[in-house]
């Protein structure tokens, strides 16, 4: 009773939050609120008996990936009108956006639906995993049958901090000339 409504209310802080890291126009503050919602998250896991994600969530996403983010918005040095300024809007941007949000939501409860209420049981039962242990079935599962998505998101995050430093560097080189 307890741990459902602890997962209730972590929940609905973990969807506030995630709301007000899209509608924050600062983006330190924006990437705040993406710190809380990372570790509202590690509580999830840890509610659901996923100790191991919950620190892995703590300590890779909440700690080393965050700092990434806003070490690369402290690099881009961004000021009022940068932000809020002239840019070019596309044509039909918020609609386009609306209507393309609204078919994610739709997509995702059909996908939520059709998985918990008429999925079947996978071949880690738990108790096969309080057997094997959380954390070897995670490293056994990761390095063997998902090696190649592990890859792609290193090289993913590669290219991203790549394109933060030429970002950066484009900045230096403007201000220099000016």
């Amino acid at each position: 009773m307890l741990a459902g409504l602890l997962f209730i209310i972590m929940g609905l802080i973990t969807i506030v939050c995630a709301l007000c890291v899209v509608f924050q126009k600062n983006p330190i503050y924006s990437a705040i609120f993406l710190i809380q919602t990372m570790v509202s998250l590690a509580v999830l896991y840890v509610l659901l008996h996923a100790q191991f994600i919950a620190a892995i969530q703590v300590m890779v996403y909440a700690g080393a990936i965050m700092v990434l983010f806003v070490f690369v918005i402290m690099l881009l040095n961004l000021n009022k009108t940068d932000v809020e300024g002239d840019y070019d809007k596309l044509l039909f941007q918020k609609p386009s956006a609306i209507i393309l949000g609204f078919i994610l939501v739709v997509m995702i409860g059909v996908v939520t639906l059709n998985t918990v209420f008429q999925g079947t049981q996978g071949e880690y039962t738990p108790e096969s995993i309080s057997q094997i242990g959380n954390t070897q079935l995670v490293g056994k599962m990761l390095f063997t049958k998902y090696v190649f998505p592990f890859e792609i998101a290193s090289i993913l995050l590669f290219a991203a901090v790549l394109g933060a430093i030429i970002l950066a560097k484009k900045q230096i080189i403007k201000d220099k000339e000016v």
